[in-house]
């Protein structure tokens, strides 16, 4: 399963290693909006914005459509289901290997006290 879903997810961990990337994520989460508005707050020429940009659309978090001259982008949400499902594999994961460690300390704890 892990090689299956790993392009998916190293792209989209890769798109929110930046700093700037997520907060055009967060701008995102209140609604669409223009690249001139997204790129307003950030100190880049556009061309390094696009690039942002470019990468969010290529891990799948955020499309785009033009309107007339005015490209709009959108959140697209569902593209963190392939981290959601990486971590809860790696939480059922760890949590299973922490009860077994502490059974095991219980076990041993017992054990002293006979």
């Amino acid at each position: 399963m892990a090689n299956r879903i790993t392009p998916g997810l190293d792209t989209l961990f890769q798109a929110l290693a930046d700093p700037t990337r997520r907060a055009v994520i967060a701008r995102l989460g209140r609604g669409p909006a223009p690249v001139k508005e997204l790129a307003g707050p950030h100190d880049m020429a556009l061309p390094s914005f696009l690039k942002h940009l470019d990468m969010l659309e290529r891990s799948g978090l955020v499309r785009s459509r033009k309107s007339g001259r005015v490209r709009v982008c959108t959140l697209h949400p569902e593209a963190f289901a392939v981290a959601d499902a990486w971590i809860a594999q790696q939480k059922q994961l760890w949590e299973g290997r922490i009860d077994r460690m502490a059974a095991l300390a219980e076990d041993l704890e017992r054990k002293e006290m006979e």
